[in-house]
């Protein structure tokens, strides 16, 4: 699904440089390259405050403590997405709120956002799934009308764009109260470990959550609020700085790719490709189509000739036996429903070729059932 391999012989000779100048310093915690990483991401994002972390799990929980959630409070989230958005609601007591999605975009259905909120209702939590943003200008709206927080699941589309009906353009996770970042291997921007971060403009919120990263002490062993500890170390944080700087250029060869399999699988009955929203750039963190019959036998076939696919997500969250029992009223969604049934996501990195891409095609047509 990615060549993690390709990629890093490309930028070998910076990466191993730069490694080893950690090794050099011995710097392994909170060395100056943390701290360098977090200069680029406010500068890559116009954002205030970038405060980095050990994954984009620990990003989601630590936003929601930022935010003074108390249990019980309800966070509106969709439920077609990872596990990880809701289970740090769950983990702080706070009560997720499942929401469908557009059956289109595959990201959170904003029509249905205000028969959920209820006076418990204190945030919602749109993720920006496979790439590209939810519909953040009416999100953004029904947020302010309700005086709710809004955290950003930002995990798969950094660098995505986000275009205002006044022209303001904005990057994903920039627009609400927090946005989240995840640095897993196979993220956009992945690095060779695990890693993640927050960006927050307003400046109190921001000193909180860096905070409560660090043990809830901004001088060290005086602890005034309670807090965890996730940190970026200083290795995944240099391996960051030289892949940032290649992010925009594999951006495009990711839409590349796309364009690519858009041309070509829209030819072929029983596909639906991916929608593109009308308000959002794409930066393909997956290649996410709809097989409209018969998806498990051709993800079969196509692993039988040697061609990685994956389904995200097989089980929708409300019912996974964990979350079973928040869906109290045992509601339907049924477009996620439908979508766990049809959704199939196709190899899609920055290393692909046109020898790959049209190995790729022709073995669809060939064992599509339809």
């Amino acid at each position: 699904m990615v060549d993690l391999k390709g990629q890093y012989h490309k930028i070998k000779e910076e990466i191993d440089s730069k490694v080893i100048e950690v090794f050099e310093s011995s710097q392994f915690i909170n060395g100056k390259e943390v701290k360098l990483f977090a200069e680029d991401l406010v500068e890559f994002h116009n954002v205030k405050n970038v405060i980095t972390c050990a994954n984009g799990t620990d990003a989601l929980q630590i936003a929601l403590m930022a935010l003074g959630l108390q249990q019980g409070d309800e966070v509106i989230v969709p439920v077609h997405t990872y596990v990880a958005t809701a289970e740090v609601i769950a983990l702080l007591k706070l009560k997720p709120v499942f929401i469908d999605v557009n059956p289109g975009t595959f990201t959170i259905d904003i029509n249905q956002i205000k028969n959920k909120i209820t006076p418990n209702t204190k945030a919602i939590v749109p993720v920006h799934l496979y790439g590209q943003c939810a519909d953040m200008e009416t999100l953004l709206n029904i947020a302010k009308q309700y005086k709710l927080f809004v955290v950003e699941d930002t995990a798969q589309a950094i660098g995505a764009e986000y275009k205002f009906s006044d022209g303001t353009i904005k990057k994903a996770g920039t627009m609400g109260d927090i946005g989240t970042l995840s640095f897993f291997p196979s993220k956009n921007l992945g690095c060779y470990g695990d890693g993640g971060a927050l960006l927050i403009n307003d400046n109190k919120l921001a000193e909180k959550a860096r905070m409560i990263a660090n043990h809830g002490q901004s001088i060290k062993y005086h602890h005034d609020i309670i807090g965890c500890n996730s940190r970026l170390d200083t290795i995944q944080a240099t391996i960051l700085r030289v892949k940032l700087k290649y992010l925009t250029k594999y951006t495009k060869e990711r839409n590349k790719v796309a364009d690519f399999y858009d041309n070509e699988l829209q030819k072929i009955t029983g596909i639906e490709i991916p929608e593109r929203a009308l308000n959002s750039s794409h930066v393909f963190h997956q290649y996410t189509v709809k097989i409209k019959k018969n998806r498990d036998l051709l993800k079969e076939k196509l692993a039988n000739k040697g061609i990685p696919s994956m389904i995200y997500y097989p089980i929708p969250l409300h019912l996974q036996k964990a979350y079973i029992n928040l869906n109290e009223e045992k509601e339907n969604f049924p477009i996620t429903e439908m979508l766990s049934k049809q959704v199939l996501s196709l190899p899609i990195h920055t290393e692909m070729n046109k020898t790959q891409l049209n190995y790729i095609i022709n073995t669809i047509k060939e064992c599509i059932e339809f």
